[in-house]
């Protein structure tokens, strides 16, 4: 049996020894093999822990109604650094002040771009914002621009007197309401005092709740109906101030909220404030400066209820190493700025 075994796999030898040699071939049958062994070879990236997935939404269905306190819980079974998918986006959830330090200052040209998400082009036409615009000589013009011509100390300065001018019809609109005995709806004093002070910086002419002629969207659309030229220009900053307009509306509610829940914090602001200001009609910048106290209970209603708790998001723009761990190209990052000012190591 193993005489004639031998035999035909001498005579199959010799049959394909007469075969012609075609490179063609060969490499039809040499490719598969190297692809095989190629993908047999290849090491995974090592990423973050993540929480199981499901088909097509990801973790999507595990952020809950409240995103922050949800990856929060997250967070705290897989640890500072988190993997998920946001539908097919992939994302690098940061939860501790130590990975967002390295992220931010040790890593921050790869984390600098922004993802470009659809309602981010359609509102911001098309991300010429300096919110949401891609990481690059547009963006550092951009910013540039808004730093010093409309950030700039002198040019808030320069609108001082509105904002004590509006602040002062603020308090008396309180004043008049509480003498009355009614009662004071903080947010729409807020709102309409914003507004006033925004639509007097930049148009010169005061917000009016019965005004049609400024719509509730913002100062800053009137302008770009007006001149449609500097709607690329402008757009962005509409967004921009809307979306502070709405986080100084929040921090104050909560401000006034947690004085509320606290007498004995509300007592010592108002003694600080009284002393302070002392006979004098009217409450300057120089005093608030001196006002430690109610400095201190800003920073801490900041600290419980961030405006923003989850901060913008950002992408990245090569593979990077942080903590041992691999972070893909074109990663969405968030970092869970409300889960960092509530850890107790902090």
């Amino acid at each position: 049996m193993a005489t004639a075994l031998l035999s035909l796999l001498q005579q199959s030898w010799q049959e394909l020894q007469k075969i012609p040699f075609n490179p063609l071939l060969s490499l039809v049958f040499l490719i598969p093999f190297l692809y095989v062994f190629k993908r047999s070879r290849s090491v995974k990236p090592n990423l973050p822990p993540s929480p199981p997935k499901l088909p097509i939404i990801g973790n999507l269905h595990q952020l809950g109604t409240l995103p922050h306190r949800s990856l929060q819980a997250l967070s705290n079974k897989y640890g500072p650094l988190m993997f998920l998918y946001i539908g097919s986006a992939p994302t690098l959830v940061v939860s501790s002040a130590k990975m967002a330090r390295e992220m931010m200052k040790t890593h921050d040209i790869i984390f600098s771009n922004r993802p470009q998400s659809t309602a981010a082009k359609i509102l911001l036409y098309g991300c010429k914002d300096v919110a949401f615009s891609p990481y690059g000589e547009y963006w550092r013009q951009a910013r540039k621009i808004s730093v010093l011509e409309l950030l700039s100390i002198k040019s808030v300065q320069s609108f001082q007197y509105v904002k004590e001018e509006e602040v002062e019809v603020l308090i008396n609109k309180i004043r008049n309401t509480c003498l009355k005995g009614g009662a004071v709806n903080l947010t729409e004093m807020f709102i309409t005092t914003s507004n006033n002070i925004s639509s007097r910086c930049i148009l010169g002419q005061k917000f009016e709740e019965e005004n049609d002629f400024f719509p509730s969207l913002g100062w800053i659309d009137v302008l770009t109906g007006i001149i449609p030229s500097l709607k690329a220009t402008f757009g962005g900053l509409d967004a921009v101030m809307d979306q502070e307009l709405i986080q100084v509306l929040t921090v104050l509610e909560w401000l006034m909220t947690e004085l509320i829940k606290n007498p004995r914090v509300m007592k010592r602001a108002q003694e600080e404030v009284r002393r302070v200001v002392s006979k004098k009609l009217k409450i300057d910048v120089n005093d608030i400066d001196k006002m430690d106290y109610l400095k201190c209970v800003i920073k801490e209603t900041i600290r419980l209820h961030p405006p923003i708790p989850l901060l913008l998001p950002r992408e990245t723009l090569t593979s990077v190493n942080i903590a041992g761990y691999d972070i893909p190209p074109n990663t969405r990052v968030v970092t869970n700025a409300w889960t960092i000012q509530m850890d107790p190591k902090v």
